[in-house]
């Protein structure tokens, strides 16, 4: 009896084991998060210093970075993941905007191939922080397309690089 449950034991925690070390699918933006980004106004951002101290701060986490590694929407960045140049930052923002409450951030990551993420923030004066994100696709203008393709499910969560 006791070799019997000793080994049922085993391969329950080996099933847990293998079950917990799969990666988690890719998921669509959750029910709560929906509800912000579906019923916020967003302001247009154009510039990295337009965006709330508090987002900044939580892209130089995300990133993993002293700096914050982000042109503006119209500066030269490392689109193929090396350049000869100064070392010009690696991401380029694409489109932003807040809300009174959210953030959302669409920018390219220099690479080869190059990818687009998007990083969805909760923000107050006192705090901030990432929400959501993941992979998006490459050609979205506005923000207003950003958010569409967030809403529709486009855009599903996903680990970094950030």
């Amino acid at each position: 009896m006791p070799t019997r449950l000793l080994c049922a034991i085993g391969v329950s925690l080996w099933s847990a084991t293998t079950a917990a070390g799969q990666a988690a699918s890719p998921s669509a933006l959750p029910g709560e998060l929906r509800a912000h980004v579906q019923d916020e106004r967003f302001g247009i951002v154009s510039s990295i210093r337009g965006l709330p101290l508090g987002v900044r701060t939580e892209l130089l986490t995300l990133f993993g970075s002293a700096t914050l590694d982000i042109a503006e929407p119209d500066e030269a960045f490392q689109a193929t993941g090396t350049s000869a140049d100064s070392r010009p930052p690696t991401r380029r923002l694409v489109a932003a905007g807040c809300s009174y409450r959210d953030c959302l951030v669409y920018y390219e990551r220099g690479g080869s191939p190059s990818t687009w993420r998007v990083a969805l923030f909760h923000w107050t004066p006192s705090a901030t922080t990432f929400e959501w994100g993941g992979t998006a696709p490459g050609g979205l203008k506005t923000i207003d397309d950003v958010r569409r393709a967030v809403l529709s499910g486009t855009i599903k969560s996903s680990p970094g690089p950030w």
